[in-house]
């Protein structure tokens, strides 16, 4: 654990009292960024004149309670990406980068496999998710010191959501005078979940070091085939419980262009408010009922 990170409360779980503690966090950053129409790796698309990668390593070393950093990056980009994250003068901690693999589970068990012997806490993060807060990965970090061996940070969801079937209904006749429209795609509802009983799922997400290796040994033969989209779904199917914490708007997924206009808006926030946290959103008492 750095010097300068918070002092944390007691009860936290045995495997944490020794006080040899360190947190590892792997930041993935292998993705092509096909979605985003650009013809460089998404993670080093800038923002401001800074990539997403360093955007995200930032912060995660602004929390104090990381103490190093494994990225994951595109075969071939290893020198590129240590460059604009290892080099950069506000990623204050020791910076590792390693290739990813095929895909975004292969990837995490790349930077896993160099976690040190004393990485007993496991960050894993998503270089797509640029201004997650320092105060978030303190947050995840502080939960996981408590006790909780695997969590996530996650926020309300806002829409209703349908549960459909894979199988398309046959298209409809199109209502005499239309025109040719085209064949509509139409999915069979088999469900309505309770709004109130969903999250939307974040990064970083944290985990027991010894855990998260089991889970990922246990799914390893389907990591190219069928791999998890993260990492609590490979701790979930272990039969073991994972927790999710306050999320926050500021930690969303840089998709498309649209939400690269929306991250631009987050950075300039940043840099009106030189704090380090975003108002989480969710918990116990997040609002699920119906607008009105």
């Amino acid at each position: 654990m750095r010097d300068d990170a918070p002092a944390w409360t007691a009860g936290a779980s045995s495997f944490m009292q020794s006080g040899l503690v360190t947190t590892i966090a792997i930041l993935t950053a292998a993705g092509s960024g096909t979605r985003l129409g650009r013809d460089i790796p998404k993670a080093l698309v800038e923002i401001d004149g800074v990539p997403l990668v360093t955007h995200a390593a930032r912060r995660l070393a602004a929390s104090g309670v990381v103490d190093s950093i494994v990225v994951t990056c595109p075969p071939g980009l290893a020198s590129v990406v240590a460059d604009v994250v290892a080099r950069d003068a506000l990623v204050g901690v020791p910076v590792r980068v390693v290739d990813g693999g095929a895909t975004r589970q292969a990837s995490v068990a790349a930077g896993l496999a160099l976690a040190g012997p004393d990485d007993d806490v496991v960050l894993v993060h998503d270089a797509a998710r640029p201004f997650a807060s320092a105060a978030l990965v303190r947050r995840v970090v502080s939960a996981v010191r408590d006790g909780h061996r695997a969590v996530v940070p996650g926020v309300p969801v806002v829409d209703t959501i349908k549960t459909v079937t894979d199988a398309d209904l046959p298209p409809a006749p199109a209502p005499s005078g239309t025109g040719a429209m085209g064949a509509v795609v139409a999915e069979p509802v088999i469900s309505t979940p309770q709004r109130a009983q969903l999250r939307a799922v974040q990064t970083p997400q944290g985990f027991d070091r010894a855990l998260l290796e089991r889970a990922h040994d246990a799914a390893a033969h389907r990591a190219v085939d069928a791999p998890a989209t993260d990492d609590a779904g490979l701790v979930e199917a272990l039969g073991e419980r994972v927790v999710v914490v306050a999320g926050e708007d500021a930690a969303l997924k840089v998709t498309t262009e649209r939400d690269l206009v929306l991250a631009t808006l987050y950075a300039r926030q940043a840099e009106k408010d030189p704090g380090d946290g975003a108002r989480p959103v969710g918990g116990a008492h997040a609002r699920s009922g119906a607008d009105r």
